[in-house]
């Protein structure tokens, strides 16, 4: 008997499994998609000890603070665009309250390429003409507030030197460690001086692994970038006329200029401290023609655009270092 149950019991598990195996197989309901919100926000702010663009300084090369906000919208994983605007504190010639950037563009990815095109302006607000003479070199009457205003070198700066440039990027990722990049800006009236103004440069970032500190969190990298800065000539504002030099009646011949930094960046969740070597070389009188620096001091610095040889440290050496938070919405607010 135990036999018989034991074999009727065997036979009813196999008729069962077979019978199960038949069966259609019920629906399981897969999982829902996780919601993709387009929308995404990147806003941070900085510490510097020097405001440095394009090897020139813009803060006289004193400390300087900065902020950003950045709205995206992402259409797909590998398009986003993107509006923002951005401030920074600036010590210019004409007394400009501050630096303000009103920007927006493009960014497709393709592969290993991430690519950047868009519209930067370059607003400064609250600028003062100086110039100490009723009329420009080409006889075009002036401001009387140009004429009443003089700096102590000889330098003249606009009122407004606001501007805007057309840009495109390329970073391309090697792999997790290395990338390398390429920039070029345009603009049509840089600094609002009448000259054209174009920068190309070459960018490479090296980040240690990120294994490099253990379990703490900190990252590391390496960065460099070389450029170059054309400008073509100014308007009759900034001309020169000199007894013994070349007059440049209708503006002067703007200096182009190579310029490269190289610095070393360690990362802690939203935090990045960057310390950095910029330099350049224009020269420090063709540095004080072209920035107008209001500290522009000695008559040794001659130059064909700058007969007066006031010069200019604004555009040499510089070491930086830069304390700055970059956050994004999706990312930090969740």
């Amino acid at each position: 008997m135990k036999k018989l149950a034991l074999l009727a019991t065997t036979l009813a598990l196999v008729s069962g499994s077979a019978m199960a195996a038949d069966l259609p197989l019920k629906a399981v309901k897969a999982p829902p998609p996780a919601a993709f919100d387009p929308w995404d926000i990147a806003f941070g702010s900085a510490l510097m000890n020097d405001y440095i663009f394009r090897g020139v300084t813009q803060s006289n090369h004193k400390p300087s603070v900065a902020a950003y906000f950045e709205p995206r919208y992402n259409v797909t994983k590998d398009l986003q665009l993107y509006i923002g605007t951005s401030g920074e504190s600036i010590s210019f010639a004409n007394r400009a309250a501050a630096e303000i950037d009103i920007y927006g563009g493009i960014r497709p990815t393709f592969g290993a390429f991430a690519f950047d095109f868009g519209v930067w302006g370059y607003l400064y607000p609250g600028g003062t003409c100086y110039y100490g003479a009723a009329f420009d070199t080409a006889g075009k009457p002036l401001s009387p507030e140009c004429a009443a205003n003089v700096l102590p070198n000889g330098n003249v700066m606009k009122k407004d030197v606001s501007f805007m440039e057309v840009y495109g990027k390329v970073n391309y990722a090697v792999n997790d460690s290395w990338q390398f990049g390429a920039n070029e800006f345009y603009s049509p009236n840089f600094l609002n001086s009448g000259a054209w103004g174009d920068y190309a440069s070459i960018t490479g970032r090296y980040s240690a692994p990120s294994t490099m500190f253990g379990t703490s969190g900190v990252g590391m990298y390496i960065s460099g970038e070389f450029g170059r800065q054309w400008l073509g000539t100014s308007d009759s504002f900034y001309g020169v006329v000199s007894p013994g030099f070349a007059s440049y009646t209708q503006g002067i011949p703007y200096a182009s200029y190579d310029t490269w930094n190289i610095g070393i960046g360690f990362t802690y969740k939203v935090f990045t401290l960057d310390v950095r070597y910029s330099d350049s070389d224009l020269s420090k009188g063709n540095c004080s023609a072209f920035t107008s620096a209001f500290n522009a001091s000695g008559t040794t610095n001659v130059t064909s655009i700058n007969p007066g040889g006031a010069g200019s440290n604004w555009c040499g050496a510089a070491g930086i270092v830069k304390l700055s938070a970059d956050l994004t919405a999706m990312t930090n607010l969740k």
